[in-house]
């Protein structure tokens, strides 16, 4: 259609099919559409006079890039913060944040596109729109993402230059001896499990600081911490305890079988690493503003603290800030 000549891929979409923008923005991210003879991932693209134009549009739940067999489908993060530059979200644990190898649909990434369709075009790419850090799966908590590229660029800086301020809250196995204590060792990918990040020589460089917040050694023994990251490394907190030998509670990545079975045997409900993204602060990339989120720890998580005794810990930790130090 010459009417449709230089109209953006998504927006044409819409028109052409009768979906709304955020899905024809969801259809283009999931790698649904050929334009020209290729797949495009990106709405912005815009149509050619001439190009043939093919879209997969499945039906029920897979025609908003959602993948069946996928429980994470149905878990919706929860939006704290929204404006035309960025979102803050609070996500719980079994959200993929972004499609990757085995995780196609019901995306974090894919629920915001739908949300704001804009987003698509906040880069790097077609996969991980908007995207400046990222939480592990079974890590629940505080995320932002931003809306535009200029957005993403200001608060990728900020994150480069240890700027912003990301705390979690953490149970490991074990007593850490001293209340507090800064980690700083390279990460790369394990060379004996390649599923696992540890130390490693020629690792990128890494830093966590940690505080104790409480310890018990009844029902096992536990030490509730707070820990700030200086760097952003996949893994990095799970692989930096892990590596001095106090690993997540109930992680069964980076902790043994033995480990993980006690912990959920005492704790049913605790199908996941003990690991929460509790607090987020960073200055506007576009109004300079300061800004900062704090989040309530997850049911499973507040009732595991409950069980080990520990959860008069949780009140002052806000309170005090490693940032003090």
């Amino acid at each position: 259609m010459s009417s449709l000549d230089g109209e953006r891929l998504d927006r044409a979409l819409a028109l052409l099919t009768g979906l709304s923008r955020a899905e024809a923005s969801r259809l283009v991210a999931a790698g649904m559409v050929r334009l020209g003879g290729e797949v495009v991932t990106s709405g912005s693209r815009r149509l050619r006079l001439g190009d043939p134009l093919v879209v997969h549009i499945p039906d029920g739940r897979e025609r908003l890039g959602e993948d069946r067999s996928a429980p994470a489908a149905a878990i919706e993060a929860r939006v704290v913060f929204a404006d035309a530059d960025l979102v803050v979200v609070d996500k719980p644990a079994g959200l993929v944040v972004h499609p990757g190898a085995g995780n196609p649909g019901g995306t974090l990434v894919q629920q915001l596109v739908a949300r704001f369709p804009d987003m698509a075009d906040a880069g790097p790419d077609s996969l991980r729109p908007g995207i400046v850090h990222r939480l592990d799966k079974g890590t629940s908590g505080l995320l932002v993402v931003a809306r535009t590229p200029a957005a993403r660029e200001g608060l990728a800086r900020q994150m480069a230059a240890h700027a912003t301020l990301r705390r979690y809250l953490a149970v490991v196995y074990g007593e850490l001896p001293a209340d507090e204590g800064v980690i700083e060792a390279p990460l790369g990918r394990s060379p004996r499990e390649r599923r696992k990040v540890a130390v490693v020589e020629g690792g990128r460089p890494a830093r966590t600081l940690y505080r104790v917040l409480g310890r018990t050694v009844s029902p096992l023994p536990a030490t509730f911490l707070t820990c700030r990251l200086e760097t952003g490394r996949t893994h990095q907190v799970r692989a930096h305890l892990a590596a001095i030998g106090h690993p997540v509670l109930a992680d069964d990545r980076y902790a043994s079988a033995a480990q993980v079975s006690l912990a959920r045997k005492l704790v049913p409900a605790l199908d996941r690493p003990f690991l929460h993204a509790a607090e987020l602060g960073f200055v506007h990339p576009v109004t300079g503003e300061a800004m900062k989120w704090t989040s309530p720890l997850p049911p499973e998580l507040a009732q595991a603290l409950s069980v080990l005794g520990l959860g008069h810990c949780l009140v002052p930790w806000d309170r005090e800030s490693l940032d003090a130090r």
